[in-house]
């Protein structure tokens, strides 16, 4: 484990500065990467941004949540449409994927239903904006901020399928509910916006009936943390059940894997037993343990993920089943920020 944890913070927080573009948004890995990696995913940018929201980059945080803000609206006709009329067709909902310049969908099928990355730039949005930094600045804007919430109502997030955050089956995922009521629980402390107790209500319900679980085909899933941080979204109870779960079944060597079975980048042709080990999934969880108090377990943690950083100082998307070899989404904005979370976090602890 790095033991200059402000120089080790920098470095990363340099190596995610790389992926940013002119607009503010950022790509998910390096600039014209052969894996179509290249474009800004909402969920991503996200994340990415948590690491300078954490360590107190302000001008940063808040030029990439404008950004954000603009791409909605940028597709301000189609949310219009989806909240008089809730879509029947993948297409009609609002997009993941947009170029980082000009801001447009793109349009080939990439499990485009993604609920929880909504929730997450209105998550985004309304922190900024409890916290003394708008980014919402006329009442076009404002209008904009409500119409998110009212898309999010609309589609009925609570019980509508969707495609995750592993972009994967249509099912009804706890990562993506817990998401929008996060966002909505936010909101709701925000005087300007209007948001009916029922629309977090009927999200906490259903938490609360698939908990501990993921969907109705996962048990155990990765996701899953983002109900513990940022989310913050879970019970006690719930929390150990996800953590114990997740440390049992899906911790490995160089990463956690995203659930049993997963095909993606499995080193197995059968794609059955050989899953993929996801590097941020160490660092989540040292930042979980960091926030709970528990310095031992989140110092454990930050020791394996710091094992993870390439030769060349990169956090990598994920690492082939028991090898040494990463794929090639080396930088992942997303890894990288999680780390860089992780280190402040557990010297926060010191």
């Amino acid at each position: 484990m790095p033991v200059d944890f402000d120089t080790a913070i920098a470095h990363h927080l340099n190596n995610i500065k790389g992926l940013q573009t002119e607009s503010g948004l950022f790509t998910a890995s390096t600039h014209g990467v052969v894996t179509g990696y290249d474009k800004a995913w909402l969920r991503d940018v996200y994340f990415i941004v948590l690491s300078f929201y954490e360590t107190g980059d302000i001008e940063t945080t808040r030029k990439a949540a404008r950004a954000l803000l603009s791409i909605f609206v940028r597709h301000v006709d189609k949310i219009d449409w989806a909240i008089r009329s809730k879509p029947d067709y993948t297409w009609q909902y609002i997009h993941a994927r947009f170029h980082p310049e000009t801001f447009e969908e793109f349009w080939e099928e990439w499990g485009n239903k993604q609920h929880d990355a909504v929730g997450e730039v209105l998550n985004l949005i309304v922190s900024l904006e409890l916290d003394g930094h708008s980014v919402v600045e006329t009442e076009a804007d404002r209008a904009m901020v409500q119409k998110i919430i009212d898309y999010l109502i609309s589609i009925e997030y609570w019980h509508d399928p969707d495609n995750g955050i592993w972009e994967e089956n249509m099912e009804v995922h706890a990562s993506s509910i817990g998401s929008v009521v996060a966002a909505l629980k936010k909101a709701q402390q925000v005087e300007w916006l209007q948001v009916p107790d029922e629309a977090i209500t009927m999200g906490e319900s259903a938490l609360r009936h698939l908990l501990p679980r993921e969907s109705s085909t996962k048990f155990a899933d990765l996701a899953l943390l983002t109900l513990l941080y940022p989310f913050r979204v879970t019970t006690e109870d719930e929390a150990q059940a996800i953590l114990r779960n997740i440390e049992y079944h899906l911790t490995k060597d160089r990463g956690v894997i995203r659930y049993k079975f997963d095909r993606y980048y499995n080193a197995n042709e059968d794609g059955f037993s050989e899953e993929a080990e996801w590097c941020f999934g160490l660092s989540w969880l040292a930042i979980i343990y960091a926030e709970r108090g528990d310095r031992e377990r989140a110092t454990h943690y930050l020791e394996r993920a710091a094992a993870c950083v390439t030769p060349e100082g990169y956090v990598p998307e994920l690492y082939y089943s028991h090898t040494d070899r990463p794929n090639e989404n080396t930088p992942l904005g997303w890894a990288e920020s999680m780390y860089v979370i992780a280190l402040h976090k557990v010297r926060q602890l010191a």
